[in-house]
């Protein structure tokens, strides 16, 4: 079954960046769904919507 949601460590992983960094983009990424009207969970964010703002991520990434 594909992963539905990353965590910080596993977005830190696709993105090569740090842990620390992940947390404020799905900081970041959370608000901005919250702004579309759907629901969050803290520390996680869907991988549809980083494939949708990140260029080139693809889900089977991690």
């Amino acid at each position: 079954m594909a992963k539905q949601v990353y965590d910080a460590n596993e977005l830190a992983e696709v993105l090569g960046v740090s842990i620390s960094k992940s947390y404020a983009y799905i900081r970041q990424m959370n608000e901005e769904l919250k702004q579309k009207g759907f629901l969050t969970v803290s520390g996680k964010i869907p991988v549809a919507y980083v494939e949708e703002r990140f260029f080139g991520v693809k889900a089977n990434a991690v």
